[in-house]
């Protein structure tokens, strides 16, 4: 495939620009998500902040970018069209955001912790891969379909 070299390339960037964006924000700290969670006299809005921010960027920049043909990179657009609610994505709703809640870590911001040297970081992303390496090999047995 002829675009395979920048795609590559491209995700490298993109992903150094939102672990960088995530650190400038304090979204890899646990306690600013924990606290954003927990309503009360400690609650810090500072999420919601990034929230918006990242929603005004996409309701301006999407409606532009679907207007071609094709994305920049690729030779044609890769959109999911189910639109149901199944099984499979309630649950998996449902436990992240559970580890999100109780860890404070979602996989972004916990991948880019890994480089701070925080033994909760790496023990997160240790759990995370492995349950993605467990269900990959449960996955057959349970013959999710959804």
């Amino acid at each position: 495939m002829k675009y395979r070299r920048y795609q590559n390339l491209t995700a490298l960037i993109v992903g150094l620009l939102f672990a960088a964006g995530l650190a400038v924000s304090g979204m890899t700290q646990p306690q600013k998500i924990i606290n954003f969670l927990t309503l009360g006299p400690d609650w810090d809005p500072s999420l919601l902040f990034v929230m918006i921010g990242a929603l005004g960027v996409h309701l301006v920049t999407y409606p532009l970018i679907r207007r071609r043909r094709s994305p920049l990179l690729d030779t044609m657009w890769h959109v999911p069209t189910r639109q149901d609610l199944s099984p499979r994505l309630i649950g998996g709703s449902a436990l992240f955001g559970l580890g999100w809640g109780l860890a404070g870590y979602c996989p972004g911001p916990a991948v880019t912790s890994l480089a701070s040297g925080d033994l909760r970081a790496l023990a997160f992303v240790f759990a995370m891969v492995t349950g993605m390496l467990l269900f990959k090999k449960t996955e057959p047995l349970m013959k999710l379909k959804g």
